[in-house]
């Protein structure tokens, strides 16, 4: 990981981005920008082309707000492979209140109103500061689960930590029913706030599981992560379509919707 932060302000009026920059300037010295923008389609773009450590997100912008570019935002991070990075920390500085609880639903790591003062920035500051240098102490995404792998290996036999049972079928809960359905029947899966929905071929149901318990009880391809919402029974995939943007949707068979896919699963379908 570099050990200069680097950062993207995200603001339409240019006399208030300036002022935030030089504010930044005083309260973290350190702090590298690597870009501003206008608007929020080039937001998106420069973030993900920077990937920095930081984004300082106006919401209310033209193109996209600032909660639509932290969701697409941390949707295509590279977060798999030798290019994987942490998320980056986002504080929203905007002149509207009510959006605070959507705010912090994007993993904020902060919420300031307009006009940003020296002060309040300055406590923001802190905050990021302890939580960047957290992220400095520990090793990269990939390298974390690499290193996890290997002490379970070392450490955990199957007499102390047997595998969970493979699943054949799920069990959805459609109200007060529970319903049993293989898993061949699955379109694809959403992560909720605690539950799954999954959809299937003959509705939808809700399985208490989160997607990674759930791909770590099925055999490998029975069902393949696409987003990091979002896992997608293979054989119900009719097409992948790239736009000009280079994002890729999928359309499955027997579902109306088509699903979008994350910029770190995109390498799956290239060949199709």
């Amino acid at each position: 990981m570099r050990s200069t932060p680097t950062a993207l302000l995200a603001e339409d009026e240019p006399v208030l981005a300036a002022a935030l920059q030089r504010m930044l300037e005083k309260t973290w010295p350190e702090l590298q920008v690597v870009a501003v923008a206008g608007d929020g389609i080039s937001a998106c773009e420069l973030a993900l082309r920077h990937l920095p450590d930081l984004l300082f997100l106006d919401i209310r912008m033209p193109g996209k707000s600032g909660l639509e570019v932290a969701a697409e935002v941390l949707d295509e991070w590279p977060n798999q492979g030798a290019e994987a990075r942490p998320a980056p920390l986002i504080v929203f500085v905007t002149a509207y209140e009510e959006f605070a609880i959507q705010a912090f639903e994007q993993q904020a790591a902060d919420y300031i109103l307009k006009p940003a003062t020296l002060e309040r920035l300055a406590k923001t500051v802190v905050r990021l500061q302890a939580r960047y240098a957290e992220r400095q102490r520990v090793p990269a995404v990939g390298e974390l689960a690499s290193l996890l792998a290997q002490v379970q290996a070392l450490h955990l036999s199957p007499a102390t930590a047997p595998a969970p049972a493979m699943l054949e079928t799920l069990h959805l809960g459609i109200g007060n029913t529970v319903r049993l359905v293989a898993l061949s029947e699955v379109l694809y899966c959403e992560a909720t706030d605690k539950y799954l929905n999954v959809v299937t071929t003959a509705g939808d149901g809700l399985i208490r599981l989160s997607l990674r318990e759930l791909l770590q009880r099925v055999v490998p391809g029975t069902l393949i992560q696409v987003h990091r919402s979002i896992i997608v029974n293979p054989k119900r995939i009719e097409s992948a379509t790239r736009d000009d943007a280079g994002h890729v949707t999928l359309a499955v068979r027997e579902c109306s919707r088509s699903l979008p896919v994350s910029r770190a699963f995109a390498h799956q379908f290239r060949a199709m």
